[in-house]
C-alpha cells in the first residue's frame, strides 16, 4: 500500500514539497518539469501531478510573462487614491467593472480607511498620466476625488 502525504490526504494543507515548488515557480515560472522535480528532490511524475493538483485546486492560479516597463516606455507610476460619492454595493460594482477596462490601471485595491480605493496608475509620463486621470480615472463612476502619490522609484516590485 502506497502512504498518502498529508496534503494528498487533505486537500487544504500544502506540504514541504508543495510549498517548495510554489517558492520555486514563483521565481522562474517557465522551468521545465524535470528541472523543477530535481531542485524540489521528487520524480518527474509525482511532481508534475502535485502541479497539476496545486493549478486545479487553484493554489497557482496561471502562468505570465513578465515585461520590462521601460522597454514600454511605461516608467511613470502613480497611486491614486479614489473617494467615491457613493459606496452602495450598486455604486462599488459600477465603479470595479469599470476600472477594469482602464489599461493603465494597473491594481486596484479597495481600501479599508480615510479614501475607498488605491490604484496603481503605469504611463509613459506626468502628461500621460494627467490625460488618464482627467479623461478617465475621474469619469469613472461615482469618483467624488482623487489625491496622487508619484512613485520616484520602486525599491520592492514582486513582478520583477
Amino acid at each position: 500500500m502506497v502512504e498518502k502525504t498529508e496534503s494528498e490526504g487533505n486537500p487544504d494543507i500544502l506540504d514541504h514539497y508543495d510549498r517548495k515548488i510554489l517558492a520555486i515557480l514563483s521565481r522562474e515560472g517557465r522551468l521545465p518539469v524535470t528541472e523543477l522535480a530535481h531542485r524540489v528532490g521528487l520524480s518527474k511524475t509525482p511532481c508534475r501531478l502535485r502541479l497539476r493538483r496545486l493549478q486545479e485546486r487553484g493554489v497557482i492560479l496561471g502562468f505570465r510573462a513578465v515585461i520590462d516597463p521601460a522597454k514600454l516606455r511605461l516608467e511613470h507610476v502613480a497611486f491614486v487614491e479614489v473617494r467615491l460619492s457613493d459606496t452602495s454595493e450598486r455604486a462599488l460594482s459600477a465603479f470595479n467593472a469599470a476600472v477594469r477596462e482602464l489599461p493603465e490601471v494597473e491594481q486596484c485595491h479597495m481600501i479599508a480607511g480615510a479614501f475607498d480605493y488605491l490604484l496603481k496608475v503605469r504611463t509613459t509620463d506626468i502628461k500621460a498620466y494627467r490625460t488618464v486621470l482627467g479623461e478617465k480615472i475621474s469619469a469613472l463612476p461615482h469618483v467624488a476625488s482623487t489625491s496622487t502619490h508619484v512613485s520616484m522609484e520602486a525599491v520592492k516590485d514582486m513582478a520583477g
